[in-house]
């Protein structure tokens, strides 16, 4: 997502890069095999790709057999474990991600490319944000959905194959399909996978998308990247804010910040609520801190982005309506939340800042806000920022709230402000 989560918009692997709602290519189709054509030639076919890929701005392509991702048990492991926490299309789907056949019939190869996001304050932590903003994952600071950009160019790709070689069936996949593309990255040769999971190239870190063609034909397959160079190296692990790594190389989602904010549904747990800190929407904290993006060749980046973009005014988020929040993010990355996730995490965030020009907002949503979820994320708020306007409106609030899960917000917010006097 993140994934960049697919956030992390490259979480696809162990987090579903479903955080960061992945598309397939359905309007081009796989052409049928005719014995009366010869197959491509591997090689030619294999400098063709990585030549449009190339000029397609994919600054890395590499090739890899079509085989049984190497980390496939450690994957259904992971499932079993509960990691994956309500994603349920990834245990719904786990048979499919044993072979790349099963997203395409006959699979022999897979293409694998990656389009950089990295943008702009290579040497920065991130922007410092104000209190009322709140922090935008790198990947999303664009102003339409990378999906958009990576599918136009799958497609023209697929279209140079086919007018080539229409003997030859391909499909083009971005974040949803049932592949492991980390695994298939790395047997690509595009590089290792890191302690915080993310796929790391020594050149250019590990800021960037990754897509896939799989084909039913053979490619000459690029050198698998056999060596980790992560070293001893911990900071991703030791500067995660909501301890999500429990090992490394294993992400707990249920911890994510990049998941909690994007794919988790209702409350955020109540633990993990200040570890979102000022994040609105995905996170790139175990990216951020890692040495080789701190050192990483710029590359042009698919989408165009500023740090401008890298936050957001949260009290225009809580003030939005149905059509004000589709008119705002419908094309965006964004729109993974919908209204109510992106209100969700505003309020936390504001709670964590401690903002007091937003009690009158948050007051309003704790009257008048019809779905329990913002509701109560208003009351864990109110008790955070404390002050008489915001206990006088959970003590009323408390008389007439009719949803149980709510009530026990109010009466802990209630309850936390008395114990701040």
């Amino acid at each position: 997502m993140a994934a960049s989560f697919v956030g992390h918009p490259l979480l696809s692997d162990y987090l579903g890069e479903g955080a960061f709602q992945g598309l397939l290519i359905k309007t081009v189709t796989t052409c049928q095999n005719s014995p009366l054509m010869q197959p491509p030639d591997p090689e030619e076919l294999t400098q063709s790709l990585k030549q449009s890929a190339a000029h397609e701005r994919f600054f890395l392509c590499g090739a890899a057999p079509a085989i049984r991702p190497p980390h496939y048990d450690f994957f259904c492991q992971w499932l079993d474990r509960g990691m994956a926490g309500t994603m349920q299309y990834l245990p719904e789907r786990r048979e499919a991600y044993a072979h790349p056949r099963h997203v395409l019939d006959q699979a022999r190869s897979v293409l694998m490319l990656g389009a950089s996001y990295y943008g702009e304050d290579h040497s920065q932590e991130g922007p410092i944000v104000p209190p009322g903003h709140g922090r935008i994952a790198r990947y999303a600071w664009g102003i339409d959905d990378y999906h958009d950009w990576i599918h136009e160019r799958l497609k023209r790709l697929i279209r140079r194959v086919h007018q080539r070689w229409p003997q030859v069936g391909v499909r083009g996949v971005v974040d949803t399909a049932p592949l492991l593309e980390r695994d298939f990255a790395r047997l690509a040769g595009l590089g290792w996978v890191g302690k915080n999971t993310m796929l790391i190239n020594k050149r250019a870190g590990s800021y960037f998308f990754l897509a896939a063609l799989i084909l039913d034909a053979d490619l000459c397959y690029d050198e698998p990247h056999e060596t980790n160079h992560c070293g001893t190296c911990t900071r991703c692990l030791e500067a995660c804010p909501t301890q999500a790594f429990p090992e490394p190389g294993v992400l707990d989602a249920r911890r994510c910040i990049s998941y909690l904010t994007i794919e988790h549904r209702g409350s955020i747990p109540m633990e993990l609520r200040e570890g979102l800190g000022s994040w609105w929407f995905g996170c790139d904290v175990c990216q951020d801190v890692c040495p080789w993006n701190r050192h990483a060749a710029p590359e042009q980046s698919a989408i165009e982005a500023t740090s401008t973009q890298a936050m957001i005014d949260l009290n225009e988020v809580i003030t939005m309506d149905d059509d004000g929040f589709r008119q705002r993010f419908r094309h965006s990355p964004m729109w993974r939340t919908k209204r109510v996730g992106a209100i969700r995490n505003a309020v936390y965030v504001l709670g964590n800042q401690l903002d007091a020009t937003a009690v009158p907002n948050l007051v309003k949503l704790l009257h008048l806000e019809h779905d329990s979820t913002i509701r109560a994320a208003a009351a864990w708020a109110l008790g955070k920022i404390g002050g008489s306007a915001a206990r006088q409106a959970l003590a009323a609030q408390l008389v007439t709230e009719g949803d149980p899960a709510v009530g026990t917000e109010i009466e802990f917010a209630l309850t936390t402000i008395e114990h701040s006097q």
